[in-house]
C-alpha cells in the first residue's frame, strides 16, 4: 500500500539530502538566524535527510559549530570557495541553497561566491536577501551570475520580485517565499510584563544587532515631550552591537545613544539591553511590547527580520517606509512615519497611546498576516520548491 507521500512524489525524498551555504550559529549575524530558523523547520517535516550546512566565516572568525556544519569557507579566501565545491560535488548532498546578500562573500560586490557557483555540479536555489534599485555595473554583474546558475531564486517580498525583474532576471526563474517568523500564539501585552518587571509600564521596543543604520537616535529624540504627557512610557533597545562594527569603530554609537538619553534626562524612560537575548526571552520582551518601532534611515532595505518577527507577534508597529515595511504593513497593518524624523515618530507613537481602539486594530492585522509565513509554512513551501527541482 502507498503512502500518500509516495503517491506525491516520483522518487523517494527521504533520500535526498539539502546543503545551505551560509554563516551559521554561534556567529552573529542576521541571515545566520535565519538559516538556523529555515532548516529547523525543514528538518521538522521529515521530507529530506538531516540537512548539510557550509558556513560562511570572516576572517580569522573560530566557531564551535552544530553537528550539521560539514565544511567552512573563509570569506575572503578563494581557495576555500574551490575546495568547497569539491567537497559539495563528490558528497550525497543533492541541492543546494545558498543564502546571499553581498556583503557575506569575499571579493568585489562578493564576486567569490561565483568561483563556487561556476564549479557546482548540483541544482542550487539562491535566497537574495539584499536587492536594491540601480546596482552598479559590477554589483549587476555578480547578481547575474548568480541568476544564471540559479535553477531557481527565491526573493521574500513582491517588491523584490518586481526589482529582479528591473534586472532582465526571467519571471519563471523567481519564487516568492516570505521571511519566516515564530508560530507564537496572541496575546495581550499585559500578560508578559508582570514576570519581565515591566508592570504598568506603556512598553516600546526596537530589537535587532545595533549599527548606526537602525535610526535608534531618531526614535528616543521623539520621547522628550511624550513623556511629559504619558510618564509610563518605557523604550526597550534590545540587542548588543553588530559584532562587524563593533571591530571597526567598538561601542561608539551605542555609547552615542546613551549619551543622548542621558543629555535628554530620558534615564527613567529608555532602557538597553546589551546583550544577546535568546529566541525565547525575546518573543517574550515582544509579547510584552505595546508598539514597535523600526526607525530605519535606509529606503533600500527589502527584508527585516525584525520587523517579521513584529508581526508573528501581534505588534501595533511603526515604521520607516523602507520597502519591506512599505509591503509589509500596506492595508492598514501599521503606520509608517518619514525618515530621520524624531517628530513624526512622536506624532505616530501618540497618536497610538491615545487611541487604544487602532492600536488594537493594528495588531490584529499584523497577526492575521503573519499567519501565513510562520517558520512550518515557509518550511513547507521551500521543500515544495526543492522537490519540484530535484524532480526536474
Amino acid at each position: 500500500m502507498q503512502t500518500s507521500k509516495q503517491k506525491l512524489s516520483l522518487f523517494n525524498v527521504d533520500d535526498k539530502r539539502i546543503a545551505y551555504v551560509s554563516t551559521y550559529p554561534p556567529r552573529e549575524c542576521g541571515i545566520a538566524n535565519y538559516t538556523k530558523d529555515l532548516v529547523n523547520a525543514i528538518d521538522g517535516l521529515h521530507e529530506f535527510k538531516s540537512s548539510v550546512v557550509i558556513a560562511i566565516n570572516e576572517k580569522g572568525g573560530i566557531y564551535k559549530y552544530d553537528r550539521r556544519v560539514r565544511f567552512q569557507i573563509e570569506r575572503d579566501s578563494v581557495d576555500d570557495y574551490v575546495q568547497a565545491v569539491r567537497y559539495v560535488n563528490l558528497s550525497k548532498v543533492d541541492l543546494i541553497n545558498l543564502q546571499h546578500t553581498f556583503g557575506l562573500f569575499g571579493g568585489e560586490w562578493g564576486e567569490y561566491i561565483n568561483s563556487f557557483l561556476e564549479d557546482l555540479q548540483k541544482p542550487v536555489v539562491t535566497t537574495l536577501h539584499t536587492i536594491v534599485p540601480n546596482f552598479g555595473p559590477t554589483a549587476q554583474t555578480v547578481l547575474e551570475s548568480i541568476a544564471y546558475h540559479s535553477a531557481s531564486i527565491v526573493v521574500m517580498t513582491t517588491t523584490a520580485l518586481q526589482l529582479l525583474k528591473s534586472y532582465n532576471i526571467k519571471r519563471e526563474k523567481i519564487d516568492v517565499i516570505p521571511h519566516g517568523c515564530p508560530d507564537v500564539p496572541f496575546v495581550t501585552s499585559e500578560r508578559p510584563k508582570t514576570s519581565l518587571g515591566l508592570r504598568n509600564r506603556i512598553v516600546l521596543s526596537t530589537f535587532g544587532l545595533i549599527n548606526r543604520r537602525k535610526g535608534i537616535q531618531h526614535a528616543i529624540r521623539a520621547l522628550p515631550s511624550l513623556v511629559k504627557k504619558e510618564p509610563r512610557i518605557l523604550y526597550l533597545i534590545i540587542g548588543e552591537t553588530h559584532p562587524e562594527v563593533r571591530k571597526t569603530e567598538g561601542e561608539r554609537y551605542r555609547k552615542r545613544l546613551m549619551r543622548l538619553v542621558d543629555e535628554l534626562q530620558l534615564g527613567k524612560h529608555v532602557r538597553f539591553y546589551n546583550r544577546f537575548i535568546p529566541k525565547r526571552e525575546l518573543i517574550r520582551y515582544l509579547q510584552a511590547t505595546d508598539i514597535y518601532i523600526t526607525p530605519y534611515v535606509g529606503r533600500n532595505q527589502i527584508s527585516s527580520g525584525t520587523l517579521v518577527y513584529a508581526l508573528g507577534t501581534g505588534k501595533a508597529i511603526i515604521s520607516t517606509p523602507y520597502l519591506h515595511a512599505e509591503e509589509a504593513l500596506a492595508d492598514g497593518r501599521g503606520l509608517l512615519c518619514k525618515f530621520r524624523s524624531p517628530s513624526s515618530i512622536a506624532e505616530c507613537i501618540n497618536r497610538l497611546i491615545e487611541d487604544t481602539e487602532l492600536r488594537f486594530s493594528l495588531e490584529r492585522k499584523a497577526y492575521a498576516y503573519s499567519r501565513n509565513f510562520t517558520w512550518p509554512k515557509v518550511a513547507e513551501k521551500y521543500v515544495k520548491l526543492f522537490n519540484h527541482l530535484l524532480e526536474d
